[in-house]
């Protein structure tokens, strides 16, 4: 299990995360979804003994990462798949490792075909590697030491479809052999299919957190329309929160009657209005981070450095 509590971070006078607490239960994967700069990256660098904590704490099955007594076998963990030693094998990053960690050599060759490095992969510098040979050496790296826990920051960055495929499947089988899963994506549609709970942030605040059915059963209603500026215009005179979706549409935080009375009353002709339970992680995200966005105080967050609120 992992546990959040009331974790803030400031560098000097400027506030990457505040007051944020959520927990991913055991046998899990949580989804820690928010845009670039709303504060996933500290929070999960202070989970790992990264970055320390202005206030609050940061619990591994009640434990603090750093007083773990062998961390990598309790917890794996892939930050920045980029940070590995150009001039090393994929094998000797992975030996190194196992040493490390007190494993058997053995251990080696499991996670290498665990990821789908085959021999010659394995023995070719990571300097050679593509990023998605990275992201797979990486994942081998988290599961070297056969963790209970994984905290994974855009683990699928650089795979083709086929290895978000596959690391959909051994995250998901991962979680349902009794592990816990934090996972950070941009990647809504992957999340949405994998993640049993859905943890998102905002300008360094919790603006959602809870199931995922939960969730996106609230989602509100989706419109397309011919003329969607002059029916968010005419919702927006009402007082109603639209949020443009990628493709077209409008995310309405309101029942389907009054965006009909909307549409009928400004002459807008719809060609889609129905529940946006459907219309998925997307919806949701865009709709609660501009939730979050309109209500974070002015330079709180979106003037911290950039590094620090990743």
């Amino acid at each position: 299990m992992i546990e959040i509590e009331n974790v803030t971070k400031r560098y000097g006078s400027q506030t990457a995360v505040a007051d944020v607490s959520f927990r991913c239960e055991t046998g899990t994967v949580t989804g820690f979804l928010g845009p670039n700069g709303a504060g996933k990256s500290t929070t999960m660098r202070i989970l790992a003994g990264l970055t320390p904590a202005t206030s609050g704490r940061a619990l591994i099955d009640g434990i603090p990462y750093r007083s773990l007594p062998n961390p990598g076998r309790a917890v794996g963990v892939l930050l920045d798949a980029s940070a590995q030693h150009p001039g090393r094998t994929g094998r000797e990053v992975l030996t190194l490792g196992s040493m490390l960690l007190g494993l058997p050599r053995e251990r080696v060759v499991q996670v290498l075909d665990l990821v789908g490095l085959d021999k010659k992969a394995a023995d070719k510098r990571v300097g050679n590697y593509s990023l998605g040979m990275r992201q797979r050496l990486g994942l081998a790296h988290s599961l070297l030491g056969n963790p209970s826990t994984l905290v994974l920051d855009e683990p699928a960055n650089g795979l083709d479809p086929e290895g978000i495929f596959w690391m959909r499947g051994l995250l998901r089988e991962f979680a349902d052999r009794g592990g816990t899963v934090l996972l950070s994506s941009h990647l809504l549609h992957e999340v949405e299919a994998v993640a049993d709970h859905l943890v998102v942030i905002g300008n360094g605040r919790i603006a959602a957190d809870g199931s995922k059915k939960e969730l996106l059963a609230g989602a509100g209603t989706l419109v397309r329309a011919l003329d969607p500026q002059r029916l968010g215009q005419a919702l927006a005179q009402q007082g109603v929160k639209v949020t443009p979706t990628a493709d077209g549409a409008l995310l309405v935080d309101a029942e389907a009657l009054v965006v009909g009375q909307a549409a009928a009353a400004s002459g807008t002709v719809l060609s889609e209005l129905r529940p946006a339970d459907g219309a998925g992680l997307e919806a949701l995200f865009l709709q609660l981070t501009a939730t979050a966005t309109a209500a974070a105080p002015a330079g709180a967050v979106n003037n911290a450095p950039m590094e620090a609120v990743r």
